[in-house]
């Protein structure tokens, strides 16, 4: 039995915005470690913006995960 397509979607959604949040994650670090300090916080300000958005999106991704899939009548 699968799921709604809307449940898939939502997982996708979720990963997608962690991917984000992790490529800003890496920039950061890499900014840091060259000195970039500017850079290096500004990175670290989006991270945190999109981690915001991955946390909802994972969320709302349990949350549809969590309804019973409808069974179709035979």
């Amino acid at each position: 039995m699968n799921k709604d397509t809307h449940v898939v979607e939502a997982h996708t959604t979720a990963a997608q915005e962690h991917e984000k949040t992790a490529k800003s994650h890496r920039s950061a670090a890499e900014h840091c470690s060259k000195g970039a300090h500017e850079a290096c916080q500004q990175h670290a300000g989006t991270a945190v913006d999109q981690s915001a958005k991955a946390h909802a999106a994972s969320k709302l991704a349990q949350e549809k995960s969590a309804q019973p899939v409808a069974v179709a009548a035979k």
